[in-house]
């Protein structure tokens, strides 16, 4: 086992949508940076996590930031280059591979992977971006309020980089640096005391957070695929939540909005016509038909029999994994396991016992696609992870900053130090302390620049969904475009305060510094603030 130190300007801890981000900032102000990642590829929820893009409604027009208009025109423009697609298909200004309804651009993950990687190219043969993978924090050195070093180490060899660098940016899944560094954070539901939020608990649960789930990818064509039934089938089989209202594996379960009990269904490889399926958010969620809700290939958007069958990605709330927190948990990994072994047992049931629209049950041509992975399995090479250890921050975003029922209408809500801007509803998924859906209707939002900033440690910067949030407003800020927007500051932040010898803390309460980084921002494409629209 090897030890070796590596010194750069800027380090990035976390390969995912707001590491890669931050990365593509900090290389392009001229920087140094090294980022890493454990896992197979770059770009996290949308990769190695499989989950294609959630965007709020207005995104071909406005709302996210011009690198990352360019990686959803290079996914565009991936397929136009790599695949046979219909002529219709091929001059969609808007193309939507998968034509699935909970996004505009629904593609397989490692089109995502391929496409960061272009983004990613320049810097990384200049030698300014050096990537590290598989490598997982496991220590920091610290000196007072200042984090002077990470050490990495390789998750097969055990070959251990200690890397020092002047800005340390946490883009981890689960905050992973700042036990490590000695961050203060919170975990869980704030209470209403401290936030003053209306869906906040009396008291504080920091136990009690979203569930994550292990997605997964199938196909249907001719044949018995029939899986061997898992060996804990029967107790998945019997989970049933008290306000679920249905065993966990059916198609009966909560809306999300109403809470109201809901049978969805599920028909794969129906005849239905891409052009038709139109994602919208404030018409609904998509979901009451699942082989369209996320699918990530649309064999009617290509040519010459390509695609057997419709690729779909399996992130349903069936697969909602209740039993335990996978943060600051001695039995974390057992919890993980467990969250896939429901979703095996998801799929076995799919296969054998699914109702079927001629009245039988099953469909056992179903397949796990595990080359659409980049697994052995047909699993996601990592577990969707919605909430994160929360820094706390110079300015920590609240319910009553976000809700149009709070604030009396749906438009923009404004912060002076805007970096950036996002939207969606606050969305919380079940969780682990037995919590229903939580769904709020909101505003579009500016990030502000103190959600970067923690309150005592000076060189360590949120650059994910490890921002000042709360609970209830993490469930807003944790797609894909808000956590690259949060990324994407936090990279041009390190750059700003190395060039001008500040701290990010002078950039916020220094009017002139702040006017001049919100100027820097605006030229490299980030969009500040929002035009007139009201949410939903």
């Amino acid at each position: 086992m090897s030890h070796r130190t590596l010194r750069c300007d800027v380090l990035v801890v976390g390969g995912g949508m707001g590491g890669v981000a931050a990365a593509l900032a900090a290389a392009s102000a001229g920087r140094s940076v090294v980022l890493t990642e454990e896992f197979a590829w770059l770009g996290g929820q949308l990769t190695s996590q499989a989950v294609p893009m959630d965007e709020h409604t207005w995104v071909e027009q406005f709302g996210v930031s011009a690198t990352y208009r360019r990686l959803r025109e290079g996914i565009r423009d991936y397929y136009r280059r790599n695949y046979p697609l219909t002529a219709r298909a091929r001059a969609d200004l808007a193309l939507n591979p998968g034509a699935g309804l909970v996004s505009r651009l629904c593609a397989e993950p490692r089109v995502g992977a391929a496409v960061i990687d272009e983004l990613l190219a320049p810097w990384r043969s200049s030698d300014r971006l050096t990537v590290l993978q598989p490598y997982r924090p496991i220590e920091a050195a610290t000196d007072g309020d200042d984090v002077r070093s990470v050490t990495l180490e390789h998750l097969s060899t055990g070959d251990r980089i200690e890397i020092e660098a002047a800005y340390i940016l946490d883009a981890t899944e689960l905050g992973d640096l700042l036990p490590l560094t000695g961050t203060e954070y919170v975990t869980g539901f704030e209470s209403s005391a401290e936030t003053g939020e209306p869906s906040a608990p009396s008291e504080a649960q920091p136990d009690n957070q979203q569930a994550i789930s292990w997605c997964f990818v199938v196909d249907h064509v001719d044949g018995d695929r029939t899986i061997d039934r898992p060996h804990d089938y029967d107790h998945w089989r019997s989970l049933q939540p008290e306000f679920w209202g249905a065993p966990m594996l059916s198609l009966t379960g909560p809306d999300p909005r109403t809470l109201e009990q809901v049978t969805r269904t599920f028909t794969p490889n129906q005849h239905d016509d891409p052009d038709g399926m139109i994602a919208d958010q404030r018409a609904s969620g998509g979901d009451r038909e699942l082989w369209t809700f996320r699918r990530i290939a649309a064999r009617a958007q290509f040519t010459g029999g390509l695609y057997p069958s419709d690729i779909v990605l399996v992130n349903w709330p069936m697969i909602d994994y209740l039993g335990g927190t996978v943060i600051d948990n001695p039995d974390a990994e057992r919890h993980f396991e467990g969250a896939r072994r429901q979703s095996l047992s998801m799929f076995y049931w799919l296969q054998t016992e699914a109702p079927r629209p001629d009245g039988g049950t099953g469909w056992p041509g179903l397949r796990l696609r595990g080359d659409v992975t980049g697994t052995d399995d047909g699993f996601a090479q990592a577990a969707y992870i919605r909430e994160s250890r929360r820094i706390r921050a110079q300015v920590t975003v609240r319910e009553q900053d976000l809700s149009i029922a709070i604030r009396g209408h749906g438009r923009p809500a404004r912060f002076s130090d805007s970096v950036g801007v996002g939207m969606y509803r606050i969305d919380l998924h079940p969780s682990t302390g037995g919590d229903n859906y939580i769904d709020v209707a909101s505003a579009p939002f500016e990030i502000p620049l103190g959600a970067l900033i923690p309150v005592r440690t000076r060189n360590l910067l949120a650059a994910g969904k490890n921002v000042g949030t709360t609970h209830i407003t993490n469930g807003a800020f944790r797609l894909h475009p808000v956590e690259w927007s949060i990324g994407e500051a936090a990279g041009w932040l390190a750059a700003f305060c190395l060039d001008r010898a500040v701290d990010p803390r002078a950039v916020r309460s220094t009017p002139r510094l702040l006017e001049e980084f919100q100027s820097l921002l605006h030229r490299s494409g980030v969009e500040l603030h929002w035009p007139d629209v009201e949410g939903y």
